[in-house]
């Protein structure tokens, strides 16, 4: 009897204790991964939203009809939570045929995209 007890093959309780670590670590190590991704394309999506609302905004301000300073144009009609701001500006030393536009697209009071451009009368 003593040879059939002196050698018993098996996983020990230490072994499955390290496995199990080790398995644990992987799982945090990858869900950790997946967040940092999923922030950065949330981040990433409201950047492109920003620019392209920006862009919208400063095409559509030069369809419209020229205005004196100062002039109020209309704007685009943003998405939820965002909003958008235009300003027209004389050019120092230019005639008063064209105006600066400044397009600004904020977030929680927090800028994300100013453009500018020119708008001419013609």
């Amino acid at each position: 009897m003593t040879g059939l007890i002196a050698r018993e093959d098996g996983v020990g309780l230490v072994e499955t204790l390290v496995a199990v670590a080790v398995l644990g670590v992987t799982v945090a190590v990858l869900l950790a991964a997946l967040s940092t991704g999923a922030i950065g394309v949330a981040t990433t999506q409201e950047q492109v939203t920003a620019q392209n609302l920006a862009r919208s905004q400063l095409e559509y301000t030069k369809d419209q009809a020229y205005q004196a300073l100062p002039a109020a144009y209309a704007t685009v009609t943003p998405p939820a939570g965002y909003a958008v701001a235009v300003a027209a500006a004389a050019i120092p030393g230019a005639d008063t045929s064209i105006q600066a536009i400044t397009v600004t697209v904020t977030r929680d009071s927090n800028t994300l995209a100013t453009v500018e451009g020119y708008k001419v009368d013609r």
